[in-house]
Formats: structure tokens, C-alpha cells, sequence
């Protein structure tokens, strides 16, 4: 079969990281007050980023013959 699931989630995964990311970066930082201030918007978004990216490659990697 054709389908693979790596390319819509991997599409996902780096666009909601991009916006966090973003969010994170470019948001109010007194907002992370409570959360010791640390920016956990830019920290999941990097990591979504991430993952999406990993998500993409490995979609896009074409398979050896012979292999599962």
C-alpha cells in the first residue's frame, strides 16, 4: 500500500512547532512566572520541530528492495 502516515503528521508536528516556537520566542515573557520562568512554549515547540523534521526525513528516505 501507498499510504504513509509519516507525511501528515510529520506536516503537523512542524507547523505547530514553527508556531510555538515562534510564540515562544517572540511572546510577553512575564507569562512564564508561574512556570519558574522557564519558556516551556519555545522548549515543546523546538521539540516538535524536532520531531517533525524527523517525521518528514524518515517519509521521505525511499526503501532498499527486499526490506520491511
Amino acid at each position: 500500500m501507498g499510504l504513509d502516515i509519516r507525511i501528515p503528521i510529520g506536516l503537523m508536528f512542524t507547523i505547530v512547532g514553527a508556531l510555538l516556537t515562534l510564540f515562544g520566542a517572540l511572546g510577553n515573557k512575564s507569562i512564564y512566572a508561574r512556570s519558574l520562568g522557564i519558556n516551556v512554549n519555545l522548549l515543546w515547540g523546538v521539540v516538535l520541530l524536532v520531531a517533525g523534521i524527523i517525521f518528514l526525513i524518515a517519509a521521505t528516505r525511499k526503501h532498499k528492495p527486499g526490506t520491511t
